[in-house]
């Protein structure tokens, strides 16, 4: 099988040393993730900068990490869901809710949930939506804006999920006490 690097501030391309100096700067480490992604500076600027985008999205920490949660449980990112458990924690979302993200459960807020359904249907019918899927987030409180944005937030989702499938990314310290298992890795073993 082929092995991808996990870049450290040395063994980094030029191009991507700055940005895992930003990592290191907000979060006291540089995330597996980024180590690996720096193989290719391209992605790695491309991924940070549509989550700097991301984050300006309409949306709470809670309604952003439903859509990244959730696309990450689809996706079986193992890595995303426990990095994103813990940013999740760490970013005050409900345990109620990131327990429902986890298990693939229903959010008791029933707006929540909606969004959950949008950004389950968006990722299962490949952008595909039915008038009745939007018609469902709209009624819900929900904008158009909204729906875009869960695009935005499924496609960052994209670029770490299959990085981390690939290059089969080893989880940080900092969120093992996370773990997630996919079903599909369950059903396997």
């Amino acid at each position: 099988m082929t092995t991808f690097s996990t870049h450290t501030l040395d063994t980094a391309p030029a191009a991507a040393k700055p940005i895992l100096q930003n990592a290191l700067k907000a979060y006291g480490f540089v995330p597996n993730l980024y180590a690996t992604m720096a193989e290719a500076p391209t992605i790695l600027e491309g991924y940070t900068t549509l989550s700097e985008i991301f984050d300006k999205a309409d949306l709470s920490e809670t309604e952003r990490q439903i859509i990244l949660m959730t696309n990450n449980r689809l996706n079986g990112c193992e890595y995303c869901m426990a990095a994103h458990t813990t940013l999740s924690q760490m970013g005050g979302v409900k345990e109620e809710v990131i327990t429902a993200l986890r298990n693939d459960t229903s959010i008791p807020d029933s707006k929540l949930e909606a969004l959950r359904q949008l950004t389950i249907a968006l990722n299962k019918n490949r952008g595909w939506l039915s008038n009745t899927q939007i018609e469902a987030v709209l009624a819900a409180g929900y904008t158009r804006q909204t729906i875009l944005e869960v695009i935005l937030g499924t496609a960052l989702k994209t670029l770490s999920n299959y990085t981390n499938h690939i290059a089969e990314t080893d989880l940080d310290a900092a969120f093992v006490s996370n773990t997630w298992t996919s079903p599909e890795s369950q059903a396997a073993e």
